[in-house]
């Protein structure tokens, strides 16, 4: 169950990446064992969902075949699923992937296509009465970073989501199992990521939880001259969304954010003028 009413919100996704390129941890947590570890480590951490990624997404990575997703993610999700009762994400565009991941204990599709990729995630998703995650990309990860103009930015990332939401529940996809999200760092320039993050409320407006993934990628190490620590930043922006109306976030580090997040709760809760906001 992802949305109980007796756990806190906002609910924290813990990313653990199986892979050998992604961005910021790529090759950490390629062995099982690794894998395994840390996925523990951040459920004792206060993770609410652990999404699990065997292809790379970061701009320019390269095409992982289903086979090779497979090998990597389904060892780790169905020892997780054996070891702790969290819910368990897998991060992909490939069916035959979300497929094989559901049937090994994830009970949730991260697919950053929006359904877009492959056309028989939206059956998977439907058939396993699955949470998925509905999010916006330009392009596909090879290619999404060299057109990042748009008309209208965040009139164009809102009919994407209400098209792929609309797909969704065609294919019987039910209305409570759908999580959106703009789609920070995919196909948007620096300037673009900001204003989606400052215009929230926009996307709520659909009706349906949002989830944010922005940690540590480039919209905040393109803000430095050098090689700066983006941890910082990375909780910062976290919190504005969460104060926004975010109700997810998909982070690296999960025991600062669970920190930060208690105070921009307790912020949300609390009046002007001291009283508590029922």
């Amino acid at each position: 169950m992802i949305w109980d009413k007796e756990k806190r919100y906002p609910l924290i996704m813990g990313i653990l990446n199986v892979t050998p390129d992604s961005f910021y941890d790529g090759g950490r947590y390629i062995s099982f064992e690794d894998a395994v570890a840390h996925a523990l480590e951040m459920v004792e951490m206060g993770a609410d969902i652990i999404d699990v990624g065997g292809e790379s997404t970061r701009p320019g990575a390269s095409f992982v075949p289903a086979e090779v997703e497979i090998s990597r993610v389904c060892p780790v999700i169905e020892e997780i699923a054996k070891k702790c009762k969290v819910p368990i994400s897998i991060d992909t565009t490939k069916a035959v992937v979300a497929r094989e991941a559901i049937r090994c204990g994830a009970s949730m599709v991260n697919d950053i296509s929006g359904l877009t990729f492959d056309d028989e995630m939206v059956r998977v998703v439907a058939d396993a009465n699955a949470h998925v995650v509905i999010s916006h990309i330009r392009g596909t990860p090879q290619t999404m970073q060299q057109n990042v103009e748009y008309d209208d930015l965040l009139q164009e990332v809102r009919t994407f989501l209400q098209r792929a939401i609309e797909k969704a529940l065609a294919a019987g996809v039910m209305r409570e199992k759908i999580i959106i999200d703009p789609g920070i760092g995919f196909g948007k320039s620096l300037e673009g990521n900001y204003e989606i993050l400052n215009n929230i409320s926009f996307f709520k407006e659909l009706g349906f939880p949002l989830l944010i993934g922005l940690s540590r990628k480039s919209l905040i190490g393109k803000l430095y001259d050098a090689d700066e620590d983006r941890l910082p930043a990375t909780i910062a922006l976290n919190a504005i969304a969460v104060y926004l109306g975010a109700d997810i976030v998909r982070v690296h580090d999960v025991r600062p954010h669970v920190l930060a997040l208690k105070a921009v709760e307790m912020l949300k809760k609390v009046g002007f003028d001291g009283s508590i906001v029922r």
